[in-house]
Parts: C-alpha cells; structure tokens; sequence
C-alpha cells in the first residue's frame, strides 16, 4: 500500500446498465429469476460497488501483486433501474485500519437515489492469497 491511501479519498464511477445486468440474468438457472423484471440486480448493484472501489483503490495499491477483497456489504436498493440508464456510484474512503478499508458509497441513475451504504475490503497479496485458494479448493475435492 502506498502513502497515497488515505481516508479521505474520493470518487466517482459510472456504469450505463445493459439488459445483461438485469435480475434474470443473475441466475439464468432460477425459473423465479426469469419471472423478474428486467432492471438492475442487487447482486449486480453489488459487484459494481466493489468495481469502483477497486478502480479507485488501484492507484494506491503496488496493483497487481496488491489486490483488494471484498468482505462485507451493507447497502439499501432504493429504486429500480432499467437498461440504458447510467448509475453513477460516489464513493469515499471513511477508515484505513491496517490493511481494511472501509467506504461510504451512494449512487444514482440519474433519475432516483437508487443506493447507499458501507463496503468493507481487504489488502491481499495476491500470490499468497490464490494459494490458499487452490490448497482449499483441493483440500475441499477430497471431501464426500
């Protein structure tokens, strides 16, 4: 982590929604998910939150070899959003605690507030961190 990562930082990133981002495409599997309407998932909603925190984060991070982890999410969906829209998701960097960092996020369509809310992330070093994950993969297909 450099100098560069403090509390503080802000950003902002935008995202035009495509259908592909829609609630029947988070589990093409589920026959309830089908049925949905076709505006922005929470699951997606999710993982563009992480996406502008990691792009904001890249900079100050030694990136690729230092990478960031998601570990916890607390965020409302206050509207729904169809396709062609662009959400704008506004963040800041509130606490830098050893290698957790925690931001306070909002984002809009540009028609509604559609969320707000707390992610939390984790500096990795992403050579040890893959090999732990490739010991428990392997460890968890010798299970029944």
């Amino acid at each position: 982590m450099k100098d560069s990562l403090q509390p503080g930082l802000t950003f902002e990133f935008r995202f035009t929604v495509p259908e592909e981002k829609t609630v029947p495409y988070l589990y093409p599997e589920s026959p309830e998910f089908q049925e949905m309407p076709k505006v922005l998932a929470t699951g997606y909603m999710v993982g563009l939150f992480e996406w502008a925190c990691i792009q904001a984060l890249n900079p100050h991070l030694d990136w690729p070899r230092e990478q960031t982890v998601g570990i916890h999410v607390d965020l409302s969906h206050l509207a729904a959003t169809p396709p062609g829209l662009t959400v704008t998701v506004r963040g800041m960097l509130e606490k830098v605690e050893g290698r957790k960092l925690t931001f306070s996020l909002t984002a809009d369509d540009g028609v509604d507030a559609i969320s707000q809310g707390h992610h939390v992330r984790f500096v990795i070093d992403a050579v040890k961190f893959n090999a732990k994950a490739m010991a428990k993969a392997q460890a968890g297909t010798g299970r029944a």
